[in-house]
């Protein structure tokens, strides 16, 4: 029992103080030990470490006036738990104290001196981060009724200008069928059928409280409903007609709309300086913020109606302004 817990904890101790930057002794190893209420020698520390790498642990062996060990490969590499980290950090659905619990436990995946310098740069812009801790919850609901194919019903959050949370509509409770968790924009949403809008739309899940889980089999999704092609065409989640629309855009911002709808878009050249994009877009007033940021590089050019009510939103603004 003494010997199995001895190269238990060796392997531990491995894991959280060793990279290859900074190998362990196995003097350093026996000090450990020794701390620990473990007695040993070299020649079993060094049979135990032997037996570890018989049996796939990747440890590396330094060979010199003394052999020195680290962990090789980890389940995750410094980079890929620095991309999980940043993803973590910057999902503003993530409250800040779930945020600070994730990454500790990423990471925990590191040796302390790897985590050290993770936790060097970590930086939780809270004012962006949501106060709901409670998403864990709606969100393994939500997953277990699109897996059960069952519908859900919930309460959904609004701010009044006191910056009060309340029910949407007086408490109205939603039934929807959900068919897809997103995230979007470093938001967090269900894409579900509404019996309330009566069309697919899509939900904040750190917007609503915690739902309930229906016996009631969901409603069957259109036949030529895709995820993908509905991130893309429901322009950052706000709702509103989906159309065909063709921006003329200057050469300077085909990354803007890479960025945007992926480098399948549908573009031709416009002369020189200019080209055309075709996108399926929400036309709403999200959409139309966003083509006026790019302060006239971009233009909507059909359909007309589009065209129309995009300038009329621009005369109201100039409008409101000189009032």
């Amino acid at each position: 029992m003494q010997y199995k817990n001895r190269i238990i904890r060796i392997l531990h101790y491995l894991e959280d103080k060793t990279d290859e930057a900074h190998p362990a002794t196995v003097a350093e190893i026996l000090t450990y030990l020794e701390k620990e209420g473990i007695p040993s020698n070299r020649k079993a520390v060094s049979a135990d470490i032997e037996q570890l790498i018989d049996s796939g642990v990747d440890i590396v062996k330094n060979t010199g006036r003394r052999n020195e060990y680290f962990i090789g490969d980890r389940l995750f590499e410094q980079p890929e738990l620095q991309l999980l980290i940043d993803a973590v950090k910057s999902a503003r659905f993530i409250s800040p104290r779930k945020s600070e619990v994730l990454i500790a436990k990423l990471c925990s995946l590191a040796s302390v001196h790897q985590a050290a310098s993770f936790k060097e740069n970590i930086h939780l812009d809270d004012c962006s981060k949501s106060t709901n801790e409670k998403l864990y919850i709606t969100a393994d609901i939500l997953r277990t009724a699109i897996a059960a194919g069952r519908q859900v019903s919930f309460k959904y959050y609004e701010y009044t200008q006191n910056k009060r949370k309340i029910y949407k509509h007086s408490g109205y409770a939603y039934h929807i069928s959900p068919y897809a968790l997103i995230w979007n924009d470093a938001n967090y949403y269900v894409a579900a059928f509404s019996e309330k809008h009566d069309k697919i739309v899509a939900f904040r899940v750190d917007r609503m409280a915690v739902p309930k889980l229906l016996s009631a089999e969901a409603a069957p999704p259109p036949a030529d409903f895709d995820v993908n092609s509905y991130m893309g065409s429901v322009f950052t989640m706000f709702d509103g007609a989906v159309r065909e629309v063709t921006l003329k855009c200057e050469n300077t911002i085909m990354k803007s709309i890479i960025d945007r709808f992926g480098e399948d878009v549908k573009t031709k050249p416009l002369g020189k300086e200019h080209f055309s994009a075709n996108v399926s877009v929400a036309t709403s007033r999200t959409f139309y913020g966003w083509v006026f940021s790019f302060a006239g590089a971009m233009q909507i050019t059909a359909p007309t109606d589009v065209a129309d009510e995009f300038a009329a939103m621009l005369s109201c603004m100039a409008i409101n302004r000189i009032k």
